[in-house]
């Protein structure tokens, strides 16, 4: 693939949304060593792209311009790196890429052989691409962070789960409710059917005064928030936590950050962990894909763009009232 070229959207400075997009052609990249080249079928978007272009993580990511975005994807390997030994060209595949480079709105990308499993034939690249951030974001908060166990053991909690339609909410539904849960969910009023039918037991809509309280309609406290949701102050969570409940913020901000720090220093039991992460290994993304392949966990659609309609993806995505997942096809 040395010196082939392919299609890809790009942006070169911070901010300017949708508009800030532009169609390019640019070199396939060379896989290195540790990596497979992934001609690609579909890819997500994910908040945190979005945030990226924002500038919330300057200087760190992106780490120069032009950066093509997106790091959720699925394809098909068609070259390996070598000193790769789980893959082969012809491989059907789901893979995170660097989060700190990108690279998933393009025809090819490049993927650690760490961070890449192989999809099973019963699997869509659009179900797979929608998985990894998202996915594995609700895992760590629910299963490493707040111990819940997904074979349905373990002690009984009551979950709290905002934003509960999205792209990683209505994932944290379905893998809350594999464990031994009470879950109540927030949304707008047109989702709540749709997050009852993910396996919801309470629905809130967010716009009324009781939505915007979170009180559990049936009066229970929640052991844990999955907080999938912005602009949702730490003062609307505390009255509804358990004697230890605490707050999982899956989209981080500076007062989050603030809460943090405050609640460590006071020893409150009470807490709020922003979730942030960089994962290395293969072991969450292999987890997830089985769970959709046995149907246990679905990826659910918002919307689908081709490449070259890259542009009303990420509007409609900025937009943030998608229920599922935006994805991309190339």
């Amino acid at each position: 693939m040395s010196g082939k070229l392919m299609r890809a959207v790009q942006y070169n400075s911070y901010g300017r949304g949708a508009d800030g997009l532009k169609h390019v052609e640019v070199l396939v990249p060379t896989p290195n060593k540790d990596e497979v080249l992934i001609k690609l079928e579909a890819t997500s978007l994910n908040p945190l792209d979005l945030k990226f272009q924002k500038g919330v993580a300057r200087p760190f990511v992106p780490r120069k311009f032009p950066v093509i975005p997106c790091t959720d994807v699925a394809g098909e390997v068609v070259e390996v790196g070598s000193s790769v030994v789980k893959f082969k060209a012809g491989d059907k595949v789901v893979a995170l890429l660097n989060l700190f480079i990108g690279g998933g709105l393009a025809e090819y990308a490049v993927a650690k052989e760490s961070l890449t499993v192989q999809r099973p034939e019963e699997i869509s690249a659009a179900e797979g691409a929608g998985l990894p951030v998202a996915a594995i974001s609700v895992h760590k908060a629910l299963v490493d962070i707040s111990g819940i166990k997904l074979d349905g053991s373990g002690t009984r909690m009551n979950i709290l789960i905002t934003a509960a339609s999205g792209g990683v909410g209505h994932y944290a539904v379905q893998l809350a409710k594999l464990g031994n849960t009470h879950v109540t969910g927030t949304c707008g009023a047109r989702n709540i059917e749709f997050v009852k039918s993910l396996g919801a037991d309470e629905v809130l809509d967010y716009k009324t005064p009781q939505g915007a309280t979170l009180k559990s309609p049936s009066g229970k406290k929640y052991d844990v928030v999955v907080h999938c949701a912005r602009g949702i102050p730490w003062s609307t969570f505390e009255p509804n936590l358990s004697d230890a409940g605490k707050v999982i913020d899956l989209t981080p901000g500076p007062s989050s950050m603030y809460t943090y720090v405050w609640k460590k220093l006071t020893f409150s039991k009470k807490q709020l962990l922003p979730l942030i992460f960089i994962p290395k290994e293969d072991k969450e993304l292999k987890l997830l894909v089985n769970l959709v392949k046995e149907g246990k966990l679905k990826t659910m659609f918002d919307s689908k763009y081709p490449l070259s309609k890259a542009q009303d993806a990420w509007a409609k995505s900025l937009d943030g009232h998608a229920t599922g997942k935006i994805i991309v096809e190339i």
